[in-house]
């Protein structure tokens, strides 16, 4: 069993930044694949941003170019960096772990959820 404690979020203007981060603990596969999904009220839950142990990434259309993710690897925790942020953005944001190598899991095939953090942008 993998446990993911995330961190961040919060309340922001439109045009500004956030930083979410993700750690991982317990029974971690050292080859897999973690991100952030993010779910709008009346909404399903839809990707955000993907990134495999090897360091590749993937990104929804909507997010690339202003959100950044990464990883650190012998801290077992990943990190989005968001920018440029608009009210569309607003949504409760989740960690997810997959033990191996996907580009972009559906949200029903990963193994591991985090809690949930609030993102809100105001206009």
């Amino acid at each position: 069993q993998v446990q993911l404690v995330e961190s961040g979020g919060g309340l922001v203007q439109a045009g500004g930044s956030l930083r979410l981060s993700c750690a991982a603990s317990g029974s971690i596969f050292s080859i897999n694949t973690m991100g952030w999904y993010r779910q709008a009220p009346g909404k399903q839950r839809e990707l955000v941003a993907v990134i495999r142990s090897g360091g590749g990434t993937n990104y929804a259309d909507s997010v690339k170019g202003r959100f950044t993710l990464s990883r650190d690897n012998a801290k077992n925790t990943v990190y989005l960096q968001m920018n440029s942020l608009k009210p569309e953005d607003t949504a409760v944001y989740y960690c997810a772990y997959k033990r191996g190598l996907y580009a972009s899991p559906r949200a029903d095939e990963c193994d591991s959820w985090g809690q949930g953090t609030q993102v809100t942008v105001s206009s």
